[in-house]
């Protein structure tokens, strides 16, 4: 069937579901992490951003929160370009675990793999794998660079998430150590953690996930720079990675009722990519037992369901002024 979505249409279905997801109550804020348990609970933004830059801006958008795990499909992204696809699901691979994002059994279950760069294990080991090998600094400004290409505007490292982040890791400092006992690691062990530690501790705003979002789904072209970020080969690779894993072990149920491969982060955001048409991006910091976003995982349900679309729906959509 072919579909066909005016702008205005956009407009309408994103204030529609601010609207809804205002209300929704439920959720608290992470508290394992003390800077993102004080972060204001009341915050909430929904974005959208199409291929040729038109954008819709709701609520907090501005407002820079910590990127966490959605930092994990960037740095896969930059992992793909400086190596291959073919070279991360070799070293890392792409089978959703099925499991919390910072399983420890899930290295095991999957033949001491990392699964995919998109849970913590394998997010530390794609770290490991930027180049250049050995440098940090360099390495950080390599991951810096690529999330600022990606949104088309900087990040900044909120330090007081980082201290927090650091001192409270202790999970995630097993998880590379394993990882380095299965050879799953590529780099010095402390400095690739450090570097997830570090990107995880980016602060982002729900307008520049939105414009990342809308990069992806634009084959790698940026709609605010016109930048080629990525080869257009990436695109179907990383959103299949999204669309299997971006919830963890809530995924399935995701994907089934919103129909948008997405990612979330503990720090409240919310990341979705449908090809070829926007990128979408919500955020909120109260959390569900399973660390995603409650009001931002429903906006971007209503917003998907008042559009009707979904990306297995095999519809020909298409969005017109």
């Amino acid at each position: 069937m072919k579909i066909t979505i005016t702008k205005e249409k956009i407009r309408e279905a994103a204030g529609q579901a601010y609207a809804y997801a205002s209300s929704l109550t439920g959720g608290a804020n992470a508290n394992y992490i003390p800077y993102l348990a004080n972060v204001d609970s009341g915050l909430f933004a929904l974005s959208v951003m199409l291929p040729d830059g038109t954008s819709v801006s709701l609520g907090d958008a501005s407002f820079r929160f910590g990127i966490e795990s959605v930092s994990k499909v960037p740095t896969a992204i930059l992992a793909m370009k400086q190596t291959s696809p073919e070279e991360v699901l070799a070293k890392i691979g792409a089978d959703a675990t099925g499991l919390p994002f910072n399983s420890i059994f899930a290295i095991l279950l999957e033949n001491d793999s990392p699964s995919t760069p998109l849970v913590n294990a394998g997010a530390i080991s794609a770290c490991s794998m930027v180049s250049p090998k050995g440098d940090a600094e360099a390495k950080w400004k390599a991951i810096v660079g690529n999330i600022t290409d990606l949104c088309g505007s900087a990040p900044v490292l909120i330090d007081e998430l980082y201290k927090s982040e650091s001192a409270t890791n202790f999970n995630n400092r097993s998880i590379a150590w394993l990882l380095k006992n299965y050879n799953r690691i590529y780099d010095d062990t402390a400095m690739s953690l450090d570097l997830y530690t570090r990107q995880c501790s980016l602060g982002i705003t729900c307008d520049q996930l939105a414009a990342m979002g809308a990069t992806i789904a634009a084959q790698g072209v940026n709609p605010l720079t016109r930048k080629r970020v990525f080869d257009a080969s990436i695109t179907p690779k990383i959103t299949t990675l999204m669309a299997t894993v971006g919830f963890y072990q809530n995924t399935g149920d995701w994907l089934y009722t919103s129909g948008i491969p997405a990612k979330s982060g503990v720090g409240g955001g919310v990341l979705g990519v449908m090809p070829g048409l926007f990128g979408i991006a919500a955020f909120a910091p109260p959390l569900d037992d399973a660390g995603n976003s409650v009001k931002a995982q429903a906006a971007v349900k209503k917003f998907m369901q008042i559009l009707g679309i979904g990306i297995m729906n095999g519809d020909s959509v298409s969005i017109m002024d």
